[in-house]
């Protein structure tokens, strides 16, 4: 992204970042520095971007649009002032922890006439278009049922990740919604009813929310959907987790493994699996779609609609483990 500039701000925990579209670009430099263990002016100064001491000066700075990768619990009040300074945004996921915040959320960005695009990066996968491509010639059917496991290593630098009154939730809210947003895209059915269960049998001794969880989402189109979330990788792993998808169609089955691409082996110092993964950055296309997105005013995609609908699954996953039966989306999703 060489015609973009960025700065950032990390007050009271909050994280985020601004761009300005067309600005010299900043160098980016990480040598030595472990950026997962930073925050603030020091991971600023390890990317080599600009750094605000507060919301407001970033906003004051002017930038085209921001990106919001707070606690889950405050993403509401810093899209809504990022939209009262009339900057676009490109929110974390999940949207939302409640459905009002979802919906003051959508207000806010409505009003404003500001994009918002939610931080869906698997969608953007090769793999995943050419999926979308099998089943728009046809060749795929009908789409019956979908099997999704999102599994990954409890989150280490980001303690607030199990911390439900700031996360929303624990692997519910980390990882269904990345599948959630595939059947989205590949479907464009909307979820009726959530089962769902979990339990804190990993990481019992760390995390305050559920570590692991299955989802069962039948949609309005007659579709059944399967979901194992889980923070199941153990820190000794050679890579932090993945996402597998296998699709049933009346016409034929497609299994994805998105991050399966990798060259495996042994470290030499100490025998332990090494895995460095291929392929183009799932991440880098997002962003590259949202920037285009900010410089032709065209809708982005996943926007503030998807991110609902997502988050709906998250909610009545979380009722149906509450209270232990099937709950239907609408049942979360008044007012």
């Amino acid at each position: 992204m060489p015609d973009v500039e960025v700065r950032g701000t990390d007050p009271d925990g909050e994280v985020g970042a601004g761009v300005e579209a067309g600005a010299p670009a900043h160098p980016a430099s990480t040598a030595g520095a472990d950026v997962g263990s930073l925050r603030g002016r020091a991971l600023a100064e390890a990317l080599g971007v600009g750094y605000e001491e507060s919301v407001a000066d970033l906003l004051a700075w002017g930038p085209d649009a921001v990106v919001v990768a707070s606690e889950n619990a405050r993403h509401r009040e810093l899209v809504e002032a990022a939209a009262t300074a009339g900057v676009h945004v490109l929110c974390e996921k999940p949207l939302a922890t409640s459905w009002q915040d979802a919906v003051a959320i959508r207000n806010a960005v409505e009003r404003a006439e500001v994009l918002l695009m939610v931080a869906y990066p698997v969608r953007f996968a090769s793999a995943f278009r050419r999926l979308l491509g099998t089943a728009g010639s046809g060749a795929l059917g009908e789409v019956v049922s979908v099997r999704g496991a999102n599994n990954g290593m409890l989150p280490a630098t980001r303690d607030w990740f199990t911390d439900p009154a700031l996360s929303g939730g624990g692997a519910l809210a980390d990882h269904v919604v990345h599948v959630a947003d595939l059947v989205d895209a590949l479907t464009g059915a909307t979820p009726v009813s959530v089962t769902a269960v979990t339990n804190r049998v990993l990481h019992a001794d760390r995390a305050r929310a559920e570590t692991a969880g299955l989802v069962t989402v039948t949609y309005d189109s007659g579709a059944v959907v399967a979901i194992d979330c889980s923070w199941s990788r153990p820190d000794t792993a050679p890579a932090w987790g993945g996402l597998t998808l296998d699709v049933a169609g009346t016409g034929g089955t497609v299994s994805i493994d998105f991050f399966g691409a990798a060259a495996r082996g042994l470290r030499a110092a100490d025998g332990r699996p090494l895995e460095l993964r291929t392929g183009a950055d799932f991440d880098t296309a997002m962003l590259d779609h949202f920037l285009d997105a900010v410089r032709t005013g065209v809708r982005p995609q996943p926007d503030v609609g998807v991110g609902m609908r997502t988050l709906s699954v998250v909610l009545a996953a979380q009722e149906s483990v509450r209270t232990g039966r099937t709950v239907r989306v609408d049942e979360v999703t008044d007012g």
